[in-house]
């Protein structure tokens, strides 16, 4: 199938991961735990320990397994991993850089050097193959120590910790990284705050509201201070925010109906995209703060902070669209909607059960791009499936190169449409950790590595059918599809 719409010259093409879902090595060369080190893994094991506010985040081998201290051991292979991403033409790598190798607890006035050697070595091998990094300074990794002693981003000390930590690795790559992101799927802090903001859940909900809001104040606070630096350490420097975006509908023409999708939409979508982009607080939240008594915390400076700290540009990981209504109750979605939502009978669904809406990553794109006016960056979209190597050794994976075709082709419409998309980093090029469910079984990748739920397996790489149709994309710039 060919494109008949064109991308951009210079379009960045590549895929995305996080270190806590492929490096494994979770305890070695002095790196600490994080919050993704103790959570076990296990398909609805790991959902129900992120919302359980008595879970205790600890390691107990006996009764769990880790998946994510093997995780796809990049740490030892990571060459053999960036050859492979070479091989298909990658002109991008998100990657993140995991707090806790760099500061072990989190809170040191030293840097660990064998943990920056070791994002010393990605790089360069990235560099090696004219493969440009766009490095991630927190994707739900943060230090287990600060979640323990501090409570997470509810804590303002937190804040001088990230500078600390931010300003180290500006410093160490900033002759090799020019494209920065601050927080990864910030707006998940609002469903998944342990992910996020390093807390569990509290019990009460207006209390979960108000720490989830100034968690949110200071990771914005944080994420202002981080641009900054970056403006100043690396003059050049590119730095966007990250969100989870996902269009959402009302569930039919009741006006009431779609005030509530609209209201939605403006918490979940937007409200971290508004503070990041336009440096302030938008109007509406205010309506939300009153209704569940949340109250910020505000010190001198901080509002003029946010303003000077905004973001080059938008990056968001886009999976699935939204349909909501008013009352709806969880009986009416989707086991796999995990933002939220009804059932959308006009929308089919992965394995997972994550609704399939290429036309949702249309929307969106306008959404922000009509809101913001800055470029876009999609650095997280695939297809997580049930992949099986037949008996000629090869994984037949057509099911997700009709998925990534359709919302190829969806990006050349909004392209059409006047969008400014800078770039397509398609999630988990290589099969990784499931971040949801804690499961090697549910795979992203164009490339297949032999590992289990239980961690058995080889660890060999192998290639899928969909290498050679994203390297042929990639080779024609998107006209291939």
């Amino acid at each position: 199938m060919s494109n008949t719409k064109s991308f951009p010259k210079g379009f960045l093409w590549g895929g995305a991961t996080a270190a806590n879902q492929i490096e494994g090595a979770y305890n070695e060369d002095g790196k600490g735990l994080n919050i993704a080190d103790v959570l076990p893994g296990g398909g609805k094991i790991r959902q129900i320990v992120r919302k359980d506010h008595s879970f205790e985040l600890n390691i107990d081998q006996e009764k769990y397994h880790y998946p994510n201290h093997l995780a796809i051991d990049f740490y030892h292979r990571y060459k053999e991993d960036i050859a492979l991403f070479a091989e298909m033409g990658f002109k991008t790598y998100r990657m993140s850089i995991a707090w806790s190798r760099i500061f072990p607890n989190g809170d040191e006035l030293e840097p660990n050097e064998k943990g920056l050697e070791f994002y010393d070595n990605v790089i360069d091998e990235l560099i090696k193959y004219n493969i440009e990094p766009v490095v991630t300074l927190s994707h739900y990794e943060m230090p287990l120590h600060l979640v323990k002693e501090y409570g997470g981003w509810r804590s303002r000390k937190v804040i001088e910790f990230f500078e600390r930590y931010v300003t180290v690795v500006l410093d160490r790559y900033k002759n090799k990284v020019k494209y920065w992101l601050t927080f990864n799927e910030i707006n998940a802090g609002l469903k998944i705050p342990l992910f996020s903001l390093g807390f569990l859940p509290l019990k009460d909900e207006d209390e979960n509201k108000q720490a989830t809001f100034q968690g949110l104040h200071h990771q914005f606070l944080a994420s202002a201070k981080a641009v900054k630096l970056a403006h100043e350490i690396i003059p050049d420097s590119i730095v966007g925010c990250m969100l989870i975006s996902a269009p959402v509908y009302p569930y039919d023409s009741n006006p009431e109906n779609v005030m509530y999708a609209l209201e939605e939409s403006q918490i979940f979508n937007f409200f971290c995209g508004d503070v990041h982009v336009r440096g302030v607080y938008p109007t509406y939240i205010d309506k939300h703060w009153k209704k569940h008594n949340v109250k910020l915390e505000i010190e001198d400076g901080d509002l003029e902070l946010l303003k000077e700290g905004t973001v080059d540009f938008i990056s968001f990981s886009y999976y699935m669209s939204r349909t909501e209504r008013v009352g709806r109750t969880e009986a009416d979605g989707r086991p796999g909607n995990v933002i939220g939502g009804a059932a959308n009978p006009f929308l089919k669904a992965s394995d997972w059960g994550w609704e399939i809406d290429p036309t949702g990553l249309r929307i969106i794109l306008n959404e922000l791009y009509d809101r913001y006016q800055k470029p876009l960056m999609i650095v997280e979209n695939g297809l997580g499936a049930y992949d099986k190597v037949d008996e000629n050794g090869t994984i037949q994976d057509d099911y997700r190169i009709d998925y990534l075709r359709s919302h190829i082709s969806a990006m050349a419409d909004a392209i059409e449409d006047g969008v400014d998309l800078i770039g397509y980093t398609s999630w988990g090029p290589i099969d990784i950790v499931s971040a949801g469910t804690g499961e090697m079984e549910k795979r992203y990748g164009f490339i297949y590595v032999d590992l289990d739920n239980e961690g058995n397996g080889t660890l060999e790489r192998k290639k899928k059918k969909s290498f050679d149709w994203y390297k042929k994309v990639i080779e024609t710039n998107g006209q291939e599809l």
